[in-house]
């Protein structure tokens, strides 16, 4: 029994044999035993190549099978790294969330776009800072593989701001690149859903005051949701030290394919201005191009309106990169604004 087990036949050895047998069997049916006898060093030629071969054709059946079963177990990998991500963010592991991304990672979401692991890394803080009990899940809709150190993800991420409350889902298409034997975020596009990309800015919803340093005027502005949330309107109302008053309309919309978030301003003036809105999760930018006065020469305005909330129903509000028909123009007096209810 002992000698039995230590003359075990390799596997290749019996694959040759089994091969080799098959294709003397063939010459014979073929060209029969006397034309096999006759040339029999041909067949021992080509029997020895084949028996060559035989090694060749094993490794090569064995290396065929092999990127399957490394593309499933990969798979499971990137869906892995993908699950540690929103492990990390629903227990505020920021350490975790900033190795998910490379170093000069990019993060699109509508018209807004950060570049750099540390841009990122701060606008979750920041998102996450204005919701403390906000929670994500992800699921993982399509896997491909680019390359063998890039793969290409598509899913759906599901935030849930507060506990009770209707989870929000956009979806998403990322590029993952393996670095230093981690699966790590490259390039994340996401698609907001446009109410939940309205949800951003639920904290302007109220009452707020504020003075002009400048003029002293007197400033008074009304946010509040409309057309059953799908928008926020507001109403500002300011007032000279000499009595005069204006009055200005503004509409907030998300983009209901893109998430991407418009704004219209009219006011009593005759002056009407769009654009539009993104944030880096701290502050706030609106690009906005318009008209001016109907006292004013100038027939084309642009500038961009810095918001960016300070706590405690507090916020400040900037005009900067302003121009009148391509000039240049000073960049205007903060305003800070006060929640009065």
């Amino acid at each position: 029994m002992g000698d039995q087990m230590n003359s075990v036949v390799p596997r290749e050895v019996l694959f040759r044999r089994r091969v080799l047998f098959m294709l003397r069997q063939f010459c014979w049916v073929v060209w029969g035993r006397r034309w096999v006898s006759h040339h029999a060093s041909s067949v021992i030629v080509l029997w020895a190549s084949v028996a060559t071969l035989c090694p060749l054709l094993c490794w090569q059946s064995a290396r065929a099978a092999e990127p399957a079963a490394v593309e499933k177990n990969t798979d499971e990998v990137v869906v892995q790294a993908a699950t540690a991500y929103a492990e990390a963010f629903n227990k505020r592991d920021y350490t975790a969330l900033a190795d998910q991304w490379t170093s000069g990672a990019t993060l699109v979401e509508g018209d807004a776009r950060l570049e750099g692991r540390e841009a990122i890394l701060g606008s979750l803080q920041g998102w996450l800072s204005r919701h403390p009990q906000a929670m994500l899940q992800i699921r993982i809709t399509g896997v491909q593989f680019v390359a063998t150190t890039l793969v290409r993800m598509k899913g759906v991420l599901v935030f849930t701001r507060k506990v009770g409350e209707k989870p929000l889902e956009s979806r998403f298409e990322s590029l993952r690149v393996l670095e230093d034997g981690e699966w790590r975020l490259a390039e994340s596009k996401v698609l907001t859903n446009h109410a939940a990309a309205l949800e951003d800015f639920e904290w302007l919803t109220g009452t707020w005051n504020a003075t002009d340093p400048k003029s002293g005027a007197s400033i008074e502005t009304i946010y509040e949701k409309a057309v059953n949330g799908y928008a926020i309107l507001g109403r500002t109302k300011i007032k000279s030290k000499a009595g005069n008053a204006f009055e200005a309309i503004d509409v907030i919309h998300a983009d209901r394919d893109t998430g991407v978030i418009h704004s219209w301003i009219f006011d009593s003036t005759g002056a009407r201005a769009e654009g539009f809105l993104e944030s880096n999760g701290t502050t706030f930018n609106r690009t906005l191009v318009g008209t001016p006065a109907d006292s004013v020469e100038g027939r084309h305005a642009e500038w961009v309106q810095v918001i960016a909330p300070t706590g405690d129903g507090r916020f400040t509000m900037q005009s900067i990169e302003r121009t009148l028909d391509g000039v240049p123009l000073p960049d205007g007096e903060p305003l800070h604004f006060r929640r009065i209810r």
